[in-house]
């Protein structure tokens, strides 16, 4: 008599019982990964899903850096002059230096009438461009707008600027160079 070995002895011969043993033995397996028995729908849903979702993301994103990019561009147009301004307002400030030193040889010379009407030109042309000159005598001192150089003491009110050295100014909306000014510390003792 032929021997067997006990591997072949103990394989079932039986188709079904064959495949009965295959998938559960595939099922063992799986629960020893520890993975469930997967539907390759539901699979493929999951990644459609995320996927979607991925998409959706990065068309939001692109979307808001078109309109950052837009909105920083806007901003570079509309304040493209600032720095021109800023040293051109520095002329102004020599230029009206020059226009109180012609006004001490008097107001009728035709110096300094010229000059006033060059700088009325001058101050029209930059207001036309968004130039605005901020006041600041008589105001209560605002930080924002203005640059304290010293306190002195004074009939107003502690706080209120009694005068101002430089004008400051602002280009649109935003502030191009504050204004030097001198503050009130309130009456002497």
């Amino acid at each position: 008599m032929k021997k067997t070995p006990v591997t072949e002895q103990s394989k079932p011969t039986d188709p079904s019982t064959l495949a009965r043993s295959t998938s559960s033995s595939q099922a063992n397996l799986r629960q020893a990964e520890g993975s469930e028995p997967e539907d390759p729908m539901a699979g493929l849903q999951a990644d459609l899903d995320r996927f979607r979702d991925l998409a959706l993301r990065s068309q939001a994103d692109f979307e808001n850096y078109k309109k950052r990019a837009a909105r920083e561009k806007e901003d570079a147009i509309k304040y493209a002059n600032s720095s021109l301004l800023e040293r051109l307002v520095t002329i102004i400030d020599n230029f009206e230096l020059g226009l109180e030193a012609a006004k001490g040889e008097g107001e009728r010379s035709a110096i300094y009438s010229g000059m006033t009407l060059v700088l009325k030109q001058l101050n029209d042309f930059l207001v036309e461009n968004g130039l605005q000159p901020i006041e600041a005598e008589g105001k209560k001192f605002d930080p924002n707008v203005h640059e304290a150089i010293a306190h002195e003491s004074s009939e107003f009110p502690e706080g209120t600027v009694i005068r101002q050295t430089r004008r400051g100014y602002r280009f649109k909306d935003r502030l191009l160079r504050p204004a030097r000014v001198v503050i009130s510390s309130g009456p002497g003792k």
